[in-house]
């Protein structure tokens, strides 16, 4: 049975590309393992809390001596850490805002970038090495412009930071799916096009 861990990140709970998109590619994932189980996050819904000094001190502190307190601070962390380790399979929705992700999927993001749990340093203490190990991501983002080629390529911020990331903890990127081109061919026509080029 293959675990399956679905991040949606849209602001937008209804006419969402990304989300739209982001089912596609799941119920993909159910045909090729129809026994998988879904585990959902929703950051729209569901926020996760974005870092404070409270969060910060709880991560570096050694749990031995961690108090009530910090340990209320790493529920959230915690839980959201659980699921990712126990996921086979990941599908990201980071759909373009401003050149980047929303700030509720980068919050999601630093509950789970844990130094020791995560990733660790190496070199001397200078370079990240991902500690998730036989797991596959697929990332979903949807945009108004073109951003797979062309002159705005270079400014894909949202998808060259996910896929760094996921590989910063060891996660390996199969593909990218994009509803790419919605103020050029319109919203409709940029998701149909999305989900043809969508292979498992």
């Amino acid at each position: 049975m293959k675990q399956l861990l679905h991040i949606m990140s849209s602001p937008k709970t209804k006419n969402s590309a990304s989300r739209k998109l982001g089912q596609i590619v799941i119920e993909k994932l159910k045909e090729i393992y129809p026994d998988s189980k879904v585990t959902t996050y929703d950051l729209a819904t569901n926020k996760t809390a974005h870092l404070d000094e409270d969060h910060i001190e709880a991560f570096f502190t050694p749990a031995e001596i961690q108090t009530k307190a910090h340990k209320h601070s790493l529920i959230q962390s915690n839980r959201a850490i659980e699921d990712v380790l126990k996921a086979d399979i990941i599908v990201i929705e980071a759909p373009m805002y401003n050149w980047s992700i929303p700030s509720t999927l980068k919050a999601y993001f630093d509950q789970i970038a844990r130094a020791k749990i995560t990733f660790q340093y190496v070199g001397g203490g200078l370079l990240p090495k991902g500690l998730l190990k036989d797991k596959k991501a697929y990332i979903v983002t949807s945009s108004g412009g073109i951003y797979s080629e062309g002159e705005l390529k270079p400014y894909d911020f949202t998808t060259n930071y996910v896929r760094f990331f996921l590989n910063l903890l060891g996660i390996e990127v199969v593909n990218v799916f994009r509803v790419e081109g919605q103020a050029v061919f319109g919203p409709e026509n940029a998701l149909l096009k999305a989900i043809e080029n969508v292979v498992i």
